[in-house]
C-alpha cells in the first residue's frame, strides 16, 4: 500500500501579516509559509456499518504508533486512529479508556476524506 500522508491535499498559505515582521526580519525571510488546517470528516452511520471497529482498553505504554503498526502495518498512520477517536493527542487518553481502531484502512481513509 502506498503511504498516505495526513498532510496530502493541504494548501500552503503565505503569511506576510505585520505581526510576523520582527520574526521575518530577524531571520531574513520575505514570508512565512503555513499549512492550512485539515478538515476531517467522520464516517456517517451508514458508512460505520461497513467498518469493522476493533476496540481496546488503553493501557500504560500504549501508543497510537504501536496500534497503527499492529493493525495497519505502518506506524506512520497513527493519525487515522487519533482522528477516528477524536483524540488528537495521547495525553487526552486515560488508562482504561476505550480506543477504537477502524478497519479496513482503505474504507476509513475514503470516508474521512483522504
Amino acid at each position: 500500500m502506498a503511504i498516505i500522508s495526513r498532510l496530502q491535499n493541504r494548501q500552503e498559505i503565505d503569511n506576510t501579516h505585520l505581526i510576523y515582521d520582527s520574526f521575518r526580519k530577524d531571520r531574513n525571510l520575505k514570508k512565512i509559509v503555513h499549512i492550512d488546517t485539515q478538515r476531517i470528516r467522520f464516517p456517517t452511520k451508514e458508512e460505520m456499518k461497513t467498518l469493522n471497529v476493533v476496540t481496546k482498553a488503553w493501557g500504560v505504554g500504549d501508543r497510537y504508533e504501536k496500534l497503527a503498526a499492529e493493525y495497519y502495518k505502518d506506524p506512520e498512520l497513527w493519525w487515522v486512529i487519533a482522528a477516528f477517536n477524536r483524540k488528537p493527542a495521547e495525553f487526552l487518553i486515560e488508562p482504561g479508556d476505550i480506543i477504537s481502531v477502524p478497519l479496513p484502512l482503505e474504507y476509513v481513509l475514503d470516508y474521512m476524506g483522504f
